[in-house]
Parts: C-alpha cells; structure tokens; sequence
C-alpha cells in the first residue's frame, strides 16, 4: 500500500496558505506516494479542488483525511482537536513551534507521533532547499517594505517636482537576516536611502551589496546556526546609544530581529520612538513573538507621539501562491529523500532527520524543548 501523504485545511485564524500546492501533489504522486487533500484546502491560496484533480484524492473533512493519513503536512501547528483526530503512530511534517505549545507537545508524545518540525532544519548546505524559515521570511520581508512605504508619511524615493526637489526617505532595517535582506532590497528599490543594524560581523557584506549601509555599533554577537546571540546588558546600552540616533532621523523602520525558540528583543524603547519625527512609521516583523519595539501591539497598528506602529502577524499569508508554492517544495524537498521503492525510510543517522525531529516513539527527541518543558513541570 503506497504512504497516504494528508494536507488538511488550515484552520489557524487568518491563515491562508495550504501546505501543498497542485503541482508539487502531483510530483509526490510520482515517487510513488497516494496524496489526500481535504476539500477546500487550497481555496484561500486561490488553489481551487479542480486544480487536484488527476493528483491527489479530495476528501470532504478533517477526520475522514485524518482516519487514513500516514504522515500530515501542516503549515500551522495543529490544535489538540486536531491530534485527536491524527493516528497514533502517523507524521507530522510542518511549523510546529513548539516553544509556544507545551500541551501539543505533550500529545505528540501520548499519541507516539513523529513530528518533524520544519524550523529545526540543521543550517547546512544540504538543506538550504528545505529551509521553509528562509522561504517564508522573504516573503515576509518583501511585504512590510510595502507595508512601510504605503503608511509612511512621506516619499520613498527622490523626487522632482514643479516645487522643488524631495529628498529619499530615510530607512532603516534592523535585522540583516533573510527577512531583512529583502526588506532592504525592496527599500531600495523603491528609492529610499536604506541602513541597516545588525550585531553579526557577516551582516556586513551582505548589506552593502544591496546597497544599504550598516551601523556600526561596535558590538559583534555571532551566534549558533548563523543567528545573533543575545546580548549583554552592557552591550544592549551601548546598542541602544548608537541606534537611537538614526532611528530619531529615519522616517520608516522595519524590525526583524529574532532568536530562534525565544521572544523577540527588545530593542526600539519608548524613548526612541518619543524622539522619532512625527508621521514616521515602524513595522515591526517580530510583533508575531512579542516584538522588537517596546510599543507594539501584535496584530494591531496604534500611533504613539504621532508616530505609527505596525505590529503585522503571519505576513506571509498575504501573499498566498507564492508563500504556499515555496513552502511545499522545502516540503518536498525535505520528504523525498526519504522515498525508498514508494515507501518511508527514516535514516537516524541523516543529519537533516536528526536535527529535525521534535517527537518520536513517546519521547521529545529535541534536546532544548525537552529541558524547556522539564522546567516547567
């Protein structure tokens, strides 16, 4: 009997990407495996049933795909209603942040799930066509560049005009990681003079060939897997000194620092944003886990001294075709090394397996989470 790969509805509030699009359905199909969709799974993607037809099997609802999945492809982490429905024994596959969902981890290990989470993928070369995170915090920075030129009070680029000459807006992106890389190219194609602060050394490069420049704040924090450790309480004044000045002279900034498994730093205070001009705005891609100003609201978008303040959540469901076409091939690309003669072979000794992997046969395989959630009990 072929491996019966399940993609359910999402059910998350405001979430509109689908794990699998059409196309990549039908290359599973080709290793051999048998693809369930529930019905209407892809609509908010604009991913219609017809368009699975000839590649997958449609189902009417959740418990009848569930009843016969052997491993299930999530975007968001599935509730513990959903777990009830799962068999015991099936894979789990998708974002499951587990950080945030002690009860479902919990019940990942009761049931005897398998659960790959997609953002412990190992940092290495051999896995960057599977690095979902990547994939989606593109995307992710590309729209709140869009989102801060659209509520900011002022020009992106240099314009001329029968009055005079406007000068570019000043940007500046705190975060040099994907997301912020993408912010600052879309910044600066939208003609504004960008900078970036970032604490990583390697931040450098890649800031200036995109043509931004990088505050120096005299503080290096490399951290594990290529993130930012977090920082000193010494070296977060002095951080804060340095950014305060060019925030105070921005009239957009765009936030994306975060630390994997934690909540985001806190990094533009109160006082910042007091000195910040007014009809200037600030986006805050880290809203989602706390945010990186001290002033955001998750989900919300409030004004504070004349200055606005975008907390956006889950921003790569706003662009739905691209984020779920670019997610289900890190999915693909993730699963099908592991096809053998149509069948699952889970190989302990890959390291993209092993990293990967949050629960297995009862036990949380991912040594952080497990010491997390010992400490909590």
């Amino acid at each position: 009997m072929p491996v019966r790969l399940a993609v359910p509805k999402e059910i998350f509030p405001g979430e509109r990407r689908v794990a699998l699009d059409p196309s990549v359905a039908e290359r599973f199909t080709k290793l051999g495996a048998e693809v369930l969709v529930q019905k209407g799974a892809g609509k908010g993607a604009h991913f219609v049933d017809a368009a699975y037809e000839g590649k997958a099997r449609l189902l009417d609802d959740a418990a009848a795909l569930y009843a016969e999945a052997d491993v299930v492809f999530k975007v968001q982490p599935p509730t513990l209603d959903e777990l009830d429905l799962i068999r015991d024994g099936a894979i789990i596959v998708g974002f499951l942040q587990p950080h945030r969902h002690p009860d479902m981890v919990h019940k990942l290990c009761d049931k005897k799930i398998t659960s790959f989470a997609m953002e412990l993928l190992p940092r290495i070369s051999r896995a960057q066509s599977m690095d979902a995170l990547s994939s989606q915090a593109s995307i992710a920075g590309y729209k709140v560049a869009l989102m801060a030129a659209e509520m900011a009070s002022f020009f992106f680029p240099m314009l001329t005009t029968a009055a005079g000459t406007i000068r570019p807006a000043k940007v500046v992106v705190v975060g040099a990681g994907v997301a912020g890389l993408q912010a600052i190219a879309t910044c600066k194609r939208l003609g504004a003079q960008v900078e970036a602060y970032d604490i990583r050394a390697a931040a450098k490069e890649q800031v200036e060939s995109l043509g931004a420049r990088l505050i120096d704040t005299g503080i290096q924090a490399e951290g594990v897997g290529g993130y930012a450790r977090e920082l000193t309480d010494e070296e977060k004044r002095k951080q804060a000194e340095v950014l305060a000045k060019h925030v105070a002279a921005a009239s957009a900034v765009i936030t994306t620092a975060s630390l994997p498994g934690r909540d985001a730093p806190k990094i533009i205070t109160r006082a910042m944003v007091e000195a910040m001009k007014p009809g200037s705005v600030i986006v805050d891609l880290a809203a989602e886990t706390g945010g990186n100003c001290e002033l955001t609201e998750p989900g919300k978008t409030i004004e504070y001294n004349d200055v606005i303040i975008h907390g956006p959540v889950n921003i790569p469901s706003l662009i739905p075709v691209h984020a779920t076409e670019t997610y289900a091939k890190n999915l693909y690309n993730f699963l099908s090394p592991m096809f053998k003669d149509g069948q699952l072979a889970l190989n302990w000794e890959d390291e993209v397996i092993r990293e990967s992997v949050l629960t297995h046969e009862g036990e949380i395989k991912h040594e952080p989470t497990g010491r997390r959630l010992r400490g909590a009990s």
